[in-house]
């Protein structure tokens, strides 16, 4: 028999190597399901591996050392100018993932999954065809869709051209442009936009809406806004292009808005205006699962789709489309497949932009509340009152915490700062369990450290309490 020619089964088939798909399969071979785990590239990860969360958060600590040189001059130590070798630095980057690559690997052999490569497409509620794969077909019992989005395009402006990258591309770091244009001022084009900053490249932020950040609290942008106002070349906010002309010079690009750009000739576009689900040419319509109108999968708290055979999780069931978010919904679904008893029912996701300072939030928004007449209590605390942001001369921090009026519930937190990322873990933990101004406020925080921005804001909120049972 040549290979490919047979059909191959398996109890459940898992569609997509990222952090959904691989997160699904690792829980449900635990759980003592046979499974299989297609990929149609030679290596699992996804996108977020090796072309998303680590490449780029790699390449931020990389700006990051730059920056703290650079900083290190208000501390008093001054370095010389820093020597950036490219070659060197990809190869760090390419170690990285490559390690990343080989731990899942790993996991794959430990728990008895079989990792096979090829692009699936549904011949029915059944079967899979793998394109290019060493299985031609395959028949499922139940199948879990994870493959993943893919970066947005400007239709009817963007030129093909290897100056106009993606986020994709840009993370290939292949050379350092003069002037980049960054088209888009949510997290990826800022994130990306500082890493080439830090390189040397003289960066402009476009922004069609009239905030960077869009999606964040607006108390929390402000002070990353007013740093990427000096690290930055331009931000444009209200602007949008119209064109783009492919040139020996460069990109030539022409703009509308409130802030048009002082240039309009780039060496280098980088478009970052969000992400796409990738359900196309997986053959759906030959099942029973829907698509929304932006092409997402429909599906219930559970994950199912409309076929009672398929499930999908991760970007392709809409936002947020967060990795962490992924590998949750992984989780909980291989659980239900595995007969246990469980459903997607978290009271909050958290959100980290790995900016210079970082902003992590979870939970309620200001914004949200204001928009659903929901009644909240607010206390901030800014980082000037922290002696340990003060030592390391970054007070240009925000703790924020939003509770319920008449309990001191949280319900949500933001930061914006050093290491908000890292913090925003206590403020996930607080929401999750109920808690109430109190416990946060009575909790022991270190000192000096920056979590304790987070007991001094709700021992605000515990003495408006007070106040209030005393009157």
């Amino acid at each position: 028999m040549v290979v490919g020619e047979f059909t191959q089964e398996t109890d459940l088939l898992v569609i997509g190597g990222g952090p959904g798909g691989y997160s699904a399969a690792f829980r449900a071979a635990q759980r003592g399901v046979q499974t299989t785990l297609v990929e149609a590239t030679p290596f699992l990860g996804g996108e977020c591996l090796h072309h998303g969360c680590i490449p780029s958060k790699t390449l931020l600590a990389v700006a990051e050392i730059l920056g703290l040189a650079e900083h290190a001059k208000a501390l008093g130590i001054e370095f010389a100018a820093p020597k950036v070798d490219l070659d060197a630095v990809r190869a760090w980057k390419d170690q990285v993932i490559v390690k990343l690559v080989k731990g899942l690997d790993s996991l794959c052999k430990r728990y008895g999954i079989d990792h096979v490569q090829g692009r699936a497409q549904f011949e029915d509620s059944r079967h899979v065809a793998l394109l290019g794969g060493e299985v031609a077909r395959i028949r499922f019992r139940k199948a879990i869709i994870a493959t993943g989005s893919r970066p947005a395009v400007l239709r009817g402006v963007q030129v093909d051209s290897p100056r106009v990258m993606d986020s994709k591309s840009a993370l290939g770091i292949s050379e350092i442009p003069a002037h980049l244009l960054v088209i888009g001022g949510g997290y990826i084009g800022l994130e990306l936009g500082s890493v080439y900053s830090a390189l040397g490249s003289e960066v402009t932020v476009v922004e069609m809406l009239d905030r960077l950040l869009p999606g964040a609290d607006g108390d929390l942008v402000r002070p990353l806004a007013k740093r990427l106002g000096k690290q930055l070349h331009e931000i444009c906010l209200s602007t949008r292009v119209t064109r783009m002309t492919d040139s020996d010079k460069g990109i030539q690009v022409a703009f509308e808005g409130k802030r048009v750009p002082q240039r309009e000739l780039y060496e280098g576009v980088l478009v970052a205006v969000g992400r796409r689900p990738n359900t196309q040419e997986l053959g759906l319509s030959n099942t029973g699962v829907e698509l929304d109108d932006h092409g997402f999968i429909q599906v219930d708290e559970q994950f199912r789709t409309a076929d009672k055979r398929i499930y999908a999780v991760g970007d392709v069931v809409g936002e947020p489309m967060l990795a962490h978010h992924a590998i949750h919904q992984g989780h909980v679904c291989a659980d239900i497949i595995a007969g246990r008893d469980a459903v997607f029912d978290v009271r909050a996701v958290p959100a980290v932009v790995f900016t210079d300072p970082e902003i992590a939030w979870c939970g309620l928004t200001e914004d949200e509340a204001k928009a659903g007449n929901i009644p909240i209590c607010v206390k901030k605390m800014s980082w000037v009152a922290s002696g340990r942001a003060t030592a390391i001369g970054r007070t240009d921090g925000l703790t924020k915490i939003i509770f319920e009026p008449e309990t001191g519930r949280i319900l949500g937190v933001g930061i914006t700062g050093a290491h908000a990322g890292e913090m925003i873990a206590e403020a996930m933990l607080a929401i999750e369990m109920g808690a109430v101004a109190t416990d946060l406020a009575e909790t022991i925080h270190a000192h000096p450290t920056l979590s304790e921005t987070m007991g001094e804001a709700a021992a605000l909120m515990v003495h408006d309490l007070e106040k209030v049972e005393r009157q």
